[in-house]
């Protein structure tokens, strides 16, 4: 039995709940996959947003999928029927990938971000769809002004690579900005390797996923998001500053933040292990909220 396949036979065993993975820009949900072979007893949903036509569309199938789940949780099912507004049962598993079928744990829903992802899943937990958060890379705002750039990035910044992407530059927006993920020494290493290929997503896709960058602010949010939240953080990285993890640190209530030194912006590329034990530890000390 290929690797592939033996983990979606684990995940099958899926008793401490369920994980919807968010990932980054310009990313597939594939770069989680050797982390959720070590997380084999929960169950594993991939949210896929690669092709959306407007931001609005990313942030309405992100926030209508956690509702669905949110409320599967509860009584173990994704039912067919939905109220006015709400995507049914078969648009749902359009949009989704994982190995539940219908069916889902009556346990906790946990929410699992990265970058852009993690933006996504603040947004989320504000509105209280998430049992718990974790979060790799996180910002509650990407974009800053001149002088908080330690925080993030500046909007200029942000609308010259749109500006290329809308002039078929894509190619060359999406290779600039995998090489401000890694550190010199991650590059020696390899690990830009372990990506797919870059053109995974549509340029409207990508455009999409910048305005959300640009706009999503959840700063006045984050004091109301009383769930438990894990944050990973490598301390080198260039697009989501180690300094914006320290933020949500002190600004969420019950946040925990796990420093990665030497590492930058895909912070989990070969630090599986550790995560593992890092999230395993984090689970055990809210077993009786989460467990």
């Amino acid at each position: 039995m290929n690797n592939r396949n033996e983990y979606m036979r684990r995940v099958e065993q899926k008793e401490k709940g369920t994980i919807l993975w968010l990932t980054g820009w310009s990313m597939t949900d594939a770069v989680f996959d050797l982390l959720r072979e070590r997380l084999p007893d929960y169950q594993h949903l991939s949210l896929d947003y690669s092709a959306v036509s407007t931001p609005e569309d990313m942030l309405d199938i992100v926030e209508t999928t956690a509702k669905w789940l949110s409320r599967a949780v509860g009584s173990g099912r994704l039912h067919e029927g939905a109220t006015h507004g709400d995507i049914g049962m078969p648009e749902l598993f359009h949009v989704l990938k994982g190995a539940c079928g219908e069916n889902v744990p009556r346990a906790p829903l946990l929410i699992s971000g990265w970058s852009m992802g993690a933006v996504l899943a603040l947004g989320l937990a504000a509105k209280g769809y998430a049992d718990g958060l974790v979060l790799f890379s996180a910002t509650a705002r990407f974009v800053r002004d001149k002088k908080e750039l330690s925080l993030g990035v500046h909007d200029a910044y942000v609308r010259q690579m749109m500006r290329d992407i809308a002039k078929d530059y894509q190619p060359d927006v999406e290779s600039r900005f995998r090489k401000m993920m890694f550190t010199a020494r991650e590059g020696e290493m390899g690990y830009a390797d372990r990506l797919l290929p870059a053109g995974c997503w549509t340029p409207e896709a990508l455009l999409a996923g910048l305005q959300i960058l640009r706009y999503e602010d959840h700063l006045p949010d984050l004091a109301r998001i009383d769930c438990p939240v894990l944050l990973f953080h490598g301390h080198e990285d260039k697009i989501c500053p180690y300094d914006a993890g320290v933020e949500l640190l002190d600004r969420l209530p019950r946040a925990r933040l796990v420093t990665l030194n030497d590492r930058g912006h895909a912070v989990f590329l070969g630090e599986e292990v550790r995560i593992e034990k890092e999230w395993r530890r984090w689970w055990h000390e809210h077993k009786q909220e989460l467990g």
